[in-house]
């Protein structure tokens, strides 16, 4: 497959340093290595020292989930753009271990935050002190918009990698992190993504079913992720928590979920997972075209930015298959977080609940055996279980591809048109600030009603020229 136009899957010319002995599992390239395991230990010592990079609800819970594995790990340092984050990620980090330890839980014996005062940095560069800190591996947890530039520094720092997902919000930002990754994988450092159903064992043993043919030749798949919405915060409960009011940057960033070039829209933060297993369904495939609609239909106020309420999604593939997709935030509706795919012998049913993976074939109905488990944690078991083994793996690949995946549909949602996987990998517009400076201006400002452009079906560009 051509890298000039597609997000490679992984072949033979992109897995050249792995062993014979490598596998793949849910997905993940593992892999053979002494030289991670030199690297992961400090003068002898099994310790793991982790460095914090958004010290938000997903950081602090990742942090706390890495400190709760198998062997040493110690926090090590803590980075955000506020303050008021990094000590409120830090009381909750050691309230979690101290509470693991009180209780026995022998997944927190080794467990140790030690972040003083010194190795607390605060602000937009916060992350380039943080990996000048001696941690030998980093969570990236801020807001999607930052991601490909933190990923980026954190290659050239030679640090191992977890990364929560989407890695980017834009087709520029999806290819800046592939160059980076690229880089990773020459130096053999770990790169884990937060796509945590991939490290299910109930979605591993339902896609191997689903892979050898349980229920035939796929005929189109459909995924979901509808439910009500999410936290907002506004002005006022900024200039509480922060002393004073907000620069337009500064309420944005804090209000990120909101702005399409800090968040992507919640097709892209958070529906990915299901658009990622839609593309693991369809063995590791991306999408070559999409066309949908959406908009705003109860968040309509200014307080809410830019990003829609509900998309819909039909994508292609390159046979001509469909995948369904929907994601709506609006309360009082019928939610659903699940995926689906039909074939011409059966059906699939699978969600992360206690349900797990459901086959249903000329009357009968297989389930996944494995069992049900905290997915969010056992990404972090595997991981550092890789790290101490000496061997490495490297989720990049299918984390930019299902992050291109949900971009590419919010750019259909956005524009009502049908947008080729190909331009929108390299034609589509980069949303990133012209600075990330808490005086610059962010890339949208809101007129003087107060309210933020919101993007018209018919009418607004998402590829250049």
């Amino acid at each position: 497959m051509s890298e000039k136009n597609n997000l490679p899957v992984e072949g033979s010319s992109r897995r050249s340093f792995l062993k014979a002995t490598s596998a793949i599992v849910g997905g993940t390239v593992l892999a053979a290595n002494a030289q991670i395991a030199r690297s992961a230990h400090i003068s002898g010592s099994d310790e793991i020292k982790v460095a914090l990079i958004g010290c938000g609800g997903r950081g602090t819970g990742a942090a706390s989930q890495a400190l709760a594995t198998k062997g040493k790990v110690t926090l090590w340092a803590a980075a955000d753009a506020f303050a008021s984050n990094v000590q409120a990620g830090l009381n909750s980090i050691k309230q979690q271990v101290e509470r693991g330890q009180r209780d026995g839980n022998p997944l927190y014996k080794d467990a140790t935050v030690n972040v003083p005062p010194e190795r607390q940095f605060v602000g937009l560069d916060a992350y380039q002190r943080a990996l000048e800190s001696g941690a030998d591996l980093v969570i990236l947890a801020t807001p999607p918009g930052f991601r490909p530039i933190h990923f980026e520094a954190a290659v050239k720092a030679n640090k191992h990698i977890f990364s929560e997902k989407p890695i980017a919000v834009d087709g520029p930002g999806v290819r800046r992190f592939m160059a980076a990754n690229d880089e990773a994988k020459k130096k053999n450092l770990m790169v884990a993504i937060g796509l945590q159903r991939r490290h299910d064992q109930r979605y591993v043993e339902t896609m191997k079913k689903l892979q050898d043919g349980a229920i035939g030749d796929i005929l189109f798949t459909r995924v979901y992720w509808n439910s009500g919405g999410l936290w907002l915060r506004d002005h006022g409960q900024f200039a509480a928590g922060h002393g004073h009011q907000p620069s337009e940057m500064e309420y944005q960033v804090n209000n990120w979920y909101y702005f399409t070039w800090l968040c992507g829209d919640h097709i892209v933060e958070q529906h990915i997972h299901n658009l990622d297993i839609g593309n693991w369904m369809r063995g590791d495939k991306h999408p070559v075209e999409a066309q949908g609609m959406g908009g705003r239909q109860v968040r309509t106020g200014k307080e809410y930015g830019q990003i829609f309420d509900h998309h819909f999604v039909e994508y292609t593939y390159d046979d001509g298959t469909k995948m369904y997709s929907q994601c709506r935030h609006i309360g009082g509706c019928a939610d659903e977080v699940r995926e689906h795919a039909h074939g011409t012998k059966g059906t699939l049913d699978i969600d992360d609940s206690a349900a797990g993976g459901r086959l249903k074939t000329a009357g009968k109905t297989w389930r996944s055996k494995a069992p049900h488990v905290d997915n969010h944690h056992q990404e972090h078991h595997d991981m550092f279980a890789a790290l101490r083994d000496g061997r490495t793996y490297n989720e990049g690949d299918y984390g930019a591809r299902s992050t291109m995946t949900a971009i590419l549909g919010r750019m259909a949602t956005y524009s009502g048109k049908i947008v080729k996987w190909d331009d929108a990998l390299h034609k589509g517009i980069d949303l990133s600030p012209a600075s990330y400076d808490f005086a610059a201006q962010p890339p949208v400002l809101p007129d003087a009603n107060g309210f933020y452009p919101v993007p018209v079906p018919g009418k607004t560009a998402v590829i250049k020229g």
